[in-house]
Order: structure tokens, then sequence, then C-alpha cells
């Protein structure tokens, strides 16, 4: 098996209508991507087709500044959002991870800054990723970015990612991607994790 699903800060902060960041704009947009539920298509074809699964999160540790606030993010995501251990940081119901499933937690942007992700990954001999999550803009592409810098051939799922916005959404997937990774939908993607 050479492809891996990553699934990207799938948390109540990020995607839940009761979430942290639903007053911004990022339930309403998930809402309308039908993530979590395009997510959970991912989920389901990989799992049955044996693909590796790994699953991130960003958290906020309760001590002051060990996420940093030399950027913007940073400093929105402290010290009120994504709290270890607290409902905002769980990833939703519908996506819960099984065993055998990798979750890994981190305080920076990309997926493997701060993990073993990389390691894993070439352990288990995986050259292709093919990545989901929230937000696409933001946690998404920077880890795409780090992993096209590591060697993984990438595909991005338009439609099971999200963010705070259709602008930033489109931004990401039409500009800031284009020359990083291939971007496909939820079904093309899971004809490609059934068929890898």
């Amino acid at each position: 098996m050479t492809t891996a699903l990553l699934i990207i800060d799938m948390q109540n902060d990020t995607v839940h209508p009761e979430g942290a960041y639903a007053s911004l704009g990022a339930a309403e947009h998930a809402a309308s991507q039908h993530v979590i539920a395009n997510v959970g298509t991912l989920l389901g074809a990989a799992r049955s087709a044996g693909t590796p699964v790994f699953h991130t999160r960003i958290v906020v540790h309760p001590v002051a500044g060990l996420g940093g606030a030399n950027a913007p993010i940073f400093r929105m995501l402290a010290p009120d959002t994504f709290k270890i251990g607290s409902w905002g940081a769980a990833i939703v119901d519908e996506l819960t991870p099984r065993d055998g499933e990798i979750v890994l937690d981190r305080i920076r942007m990309n997926a493997f800054g701060g993990t073993s992700l990389d390691i894993m990954l070439h352990n288990l001999g995986v050259t292709k990723l093919v990545v989901a999550g929230a937000w696409t803009n933001m946690a998404v592409e920077h880890s795409v970015r780090e992993a096209a810098d590591h060697g993984y051939e990438v595909t991005v799922v338009s439609d099971a990612t999200s963010s705070l916005s259709e602008e930033w959404q489109h931004a990401a997937l039409n500009y800031a991607l284009t020359n990083i990774a291939t971007v496909a939908d939820t079904k093309t993607a899971v004809e490609y994790l059934v068929q890898s």
C-alpha cells in the first residue's frame, strides 16, 4: 500500500455549528461543502481498502505562549480554542478514529511539524497522500506544501476540505496549491483510494 489518507483538523472548533469559529463562517462553509459527509466517504473507502489513515489535530496547551504568537494565526487560536482535552479540540463524532488509525496532535500549522508523521509514512512505504480536512487555506495548505517538500505525491480533495469562506477555499485550491498538488473531488479520490 503506497497511499495513505491524511485527515486534517476535522475538529469541533473548526467545522461544527457550535464550534468556536462558527461565527466567522467556518461551520457554514463546512456545511456548504458537505465536508463532514465527504470526509466520511473517504474514510469509509480507506477503511474498506485497508489504506492507512492518519488524523491530525491542532491543540492548545494550558500554558501561555507554547503555541507561539509570531503570526496572526497563532494569536487567533489561543487561548480559548482547541484546548487539549476539550470538546472543541475533539474530532467530530461522525469521523471518530477507529483502533489502528493514528491521531497526531500538534501546536503548529502543518501536520508534519512536531509530529512523527513523516517517519511513520516512510516506514509504511507510503509515497502518495490523499488529503482532506480543515482549513484549506491554513493547515491543509501548510501540510500539503510540507508533504511535497518531503517528496510525497499529494491529492487534495476539493469537496472534502473547507475554510472560513468560499473566497479562501478558492484561493487555496485555484491559486496557492496549483503547482503543489493534484486537486480532485471526493468521487475521484474514492476511486483512487480503492485502486491504490
